[in-house]
């Protein structure tokens, strides 16, 4: 059994993300983290060709499709909601016209069964597009959740 691969778990993760004002080293304990996605736009080139085809008296078309632009999907954080500024206070920071200095780097690592590090994803340039808090209820005894949109340029496979 040895030469078949683990299967990664979703819950075995790690992000980091390293804010402004933060009173810890690295502002990344999220219960939960969406948009990891890269994909290339697909070009369409349709040519005629003089081969003929079937009955036809003109040329047969041929579709080709090729790689366009890489894009980069925009990154969906939550967490747990505390005491600390931090998201806000980025979130604000970009709202107030500095966000080509509030632009960060961060990672998310995940881990197999034995707690070791097995896939690593980087993006880059990510700033705050969007925040939320998640509705509020006297009823419900669940926890708030802070919800902050990233868009990032790049994200990319290391490891």
């Amino acid at each position: 059994m040895s030469g078949i691969p683990e299967i990664l778990t979703n819950s075995r993760f790690y992000l980091e993300l390293k804010l402004d004002g933060s009173q810890e080293p690295i502002d990344g304990y999220f219960m939960e983290c969406q948009g990891f996605k890269r994909t290339h736009d697909v070009i369409e080139i349709a040519e005629v060709t003089p081969q003929k085809w079937s009955k036809a008296t003109s040329g047969l078309v041929v579709r080709t499709k090729i790689p366009g632009n890489t894009k980069t999907n925009n990154l969906v954080l939550r967490r747990g909601m505390t005491i600390s500024m931090t998201m806000w206070n980025w979130f604000k920071a970009v709202e107030d016209g500095n966000w080509s200095k509030q632009r960060r780097d961060g990672s998310l690592t995940i881990y197999n069964q034995g707690s070791e590090e097995i896939a690593k994803f980087e993006f880059k340039n990510g700033w705050p597009s969007s925040y939320k808090i998640t509705d509020v209820n006297a009823s419900s005894n669940e926890f708030e959740v802070e919800e902050v949109e990233v868009a990032v340029e790049e994200f990319i496979r290391k490891k």
